[in-house]
């Protein structure tokens, strides 16, 4: 399915040095503001009071949510825990007792509704979100790890180098507007980035399969590395608008409309379709474009070509199950 078909190929390697330019530029700003602001971490990383409470009917979270910043929790994470009556308030740490922290909640609460039943309070000590920390970094570790061999027995080791710089582009990017925004960063965050890895190296295979088989084409004779990508990307416009755009209207969904939970996961989500597309596009193939791809690289063997004009000659060719 296409919504249009372009009837010249657009130039995207004609400004791909100055897009590369930029590209390190923004990726520079966003590793200098994550040295000097560092990030905002959740309760998960940094430790904090965890305490449950019961209505007697479906809660109001935004009631519960003002009735803890009134107490100078202004950074407080609040959420449903299970079903619509039971709450979770997370507190960050803090110089008070966590159990009187804990209490002088549950009093507020109470306050306003006699019936409310505390059913825990507990505090996360540091040790577990660093744990966490170190887990969450060891599964993007592992991540492009996985990326790297994919791309390298898909395609070959210049499409790797370029696919993981391009979706480490992204990661670094979506945390440099964490960091100088100072916007919560939480496990869902962590979940939203990685799922960002995972699109964007879909997005980015997508185009150099789509290279690939341009180079195969016997219409491409002649044409330089930079015609034959500018018509690759060109012919997968199409499938890719309409991709993130429909990726985006669900994103957008949650953002506009799934509370402050999911609010920084759809926003980290966003960030990363958008610098995606760009990446996939200007850094990925221009990196590989750097780094020599050329119709050598994806040139059928002479051997597997013979081997197929045989079986095209046998008379049963075609009719195997």
């Amino acid at each position: 399915m296409e919504f249009f078909r372009f009837k010249k190929d657009i130039n995207f390697m004609k400004h791909v040095s100055v897009f590369n330019v930029l590209s390190i530029i923004t990726f520079l700003f966003a590793v200098f503001f994550l040295f000097t602001r560092s990030l905002h971490f959740s309760i998960e990383f940094t430790g904090g009071t965890s305490t449950v409470v019961r209505y007697s009917e479906a809660a109001k979270l935004d009631e519960v949510r003002s009735t803890v910043a009134s107490l100078g929790y202004t950074d407080a994470s609040v959420q449903n825990f299970g079903n619509s009556r039971d709450v979770l308030i997370r507190l960050p740490r803090t110089s008070e007792d966590a159990d009187a922290q804990g209490a002088k909640v549950v009093a507020a609460l109470q306050a306003k509704d006699a019936k409310l039943e505390k059913l825990s309070s507990e505090f996360v000590g540091p040790q577990v979100g660093k744990e966490l920390a170190t887990g969450g970094a060891l599964a993007l570790l592992f991540v492009c790890v996985g990326i790297i061999a994919y791309l390298s027995m898909r395609f070959q080791w210049r499409y790797a180098v370029a696919g993981i710089f391009a979706n480490l582009h992204d990661v670094v990017i979506i945390l440099g507007f964490f960091a100088f925004f100072q916007w919560e960063f939480s496990l869902s965050v962590l979940a939203a980035i990685l799922a960002v890895l995972g699109y964007s190296v879909n997005e980015s295979v997508v185009i150099f399969d789509r290279i690939r088989e341009v180079f195969r084409e016997p219409k491409s004779r002649g044409w330089s590395t930079r015609q034959v990508m500018n018509h690759a990307i060109t012919s997968t416009t199409s499938r890719t608008v309409i991709t993130h755009l429909s990726t985006e209207m669900m994103v957008l969904a949650m953002f506009f409309f799934g509370g402050p939970t999911l609010h920084y996961f759809a926003l980290a989500l966003t960030i990363g379709i958008v610098f995606g597309i760009y990446s996939s596009i200007f850094v990925a193939a221009g990196l590989s474009l750097w780094v020599g791809v050329s119709k050598k690289d994806f040139e059928i063997p002479q051997d597997e070509l013979e081997r197929r004009e045989m079986n095209r000659k046998d008379p049963n060719f075609g009719s195997q199950v």
